[in-house]
């Protein structure tokens, strides 16, 4: 048995590689620091395979799906998020996080799957977050990001549901969770985090009871709720309060 991990070196991408090790899942780990995949390496008890690859580079997502195509799972957990108004964050940053968030879920998601259909089994886990399912003032593209992820595993699971497949594909939308995430896109947030550990267990366990929508706390299902039953225009305005609390909490 063996597990891909895209974005393995830190939070929970760290996390949920470190339970399948636990649960005796050999590990193909994907990051773009070698040094930190090589430290990370010495922890786990099963066989690993570091690809130090920037999945933002279609080509290195070919690399990675031609070193590990016979992997029984793959998680997608590469990404990050930049905060700041649409019109005053940076165009590269932005660019850069489109093919990690997006690009590299599709290009992975497609390959992978295709390999997993001469066999008719696996599991494919995609994390996306809460910020799915609402605009994202304030974190407009990142939003945005994630809103594709979760409605490109929608559609992908009734393709395979219609098919009678034994692949599962779920997607994973935490709210808050303390990770490197944070730092990297600038933020605090205003509401308590949950700790990456207790999501990375809950993901991988609703992965192999295959949920279709895995969301590790009560609040945040609230939230998802909320955003069923009110207008987009009053959930753009939920999230823009949201993000302000985060800059004040910032500051």
């Amino acid at each position: 048995m063996k597990a891909l991990v895209t974005g393995a070196s830190s939070g929970i991408g760290k996390d949920m590689a470190r339970y399948l090790s636990q649960l005796g899942y050999d590990l193909v780990l994907v990051a773009r620091t070698e040094q930190k995949l090589l430290d990370f390496q010495k922890e786990l008890k099963t066989n690993v395979q570091i690809l130090p690859m920037d999945v933002s580079k279609i080509e290195n997502c070919k690399m990675i799906f031609e070193q590990a195509k016979d992997v029984d799972i793959v998680i997608n957990n590469a990404g990050f998020g930049a905060f700041g108004e649409f019109t005053k964050t940076e165009l590269e940053t932005e660019i850069q996080m489109i093919e990690t968030n997006i690009v590299a879920v599709h290009v992975l998601t497609k390959l992978f799957l295709k390999e997993m259909e001469k066999k008719n089994k696996g599991y494919i886990l995609n994390v996306a977050s809460i910020a799915g399912f609402m605009p994202g003032p304030l974190m407009a593209t990142y939003y945005a990001t994630k809103s594709y992820i979760v409605r490109l595993t929608e559609a992908i699971r009734i393709e395979l549901e219609k098919r009678n497949s034994n692949i599962s594909i779920s997607v994973l939308c935490p709210g808050p969770i303390n990770t490197e995430f944070n730092r990297v896109a600038n933020v605090k947030f205003a509401v308590k985090a949950l700790s990456s550990e207790y999501v990375a267990k809950y993901a991988i366990d609703k992965m192999f009871q295959k949920k279709l929508v895995i969301i590790p706390s009560f609040k945040i299902k609230a939230v998802k709720q909320l955003t069923r039953f009110g207008s987009d225009k009053l959930a753009a305005r939920i999230a823009y309060h949201m993000q302000k609390r985060k800059e004040k909490a910032n500051g």
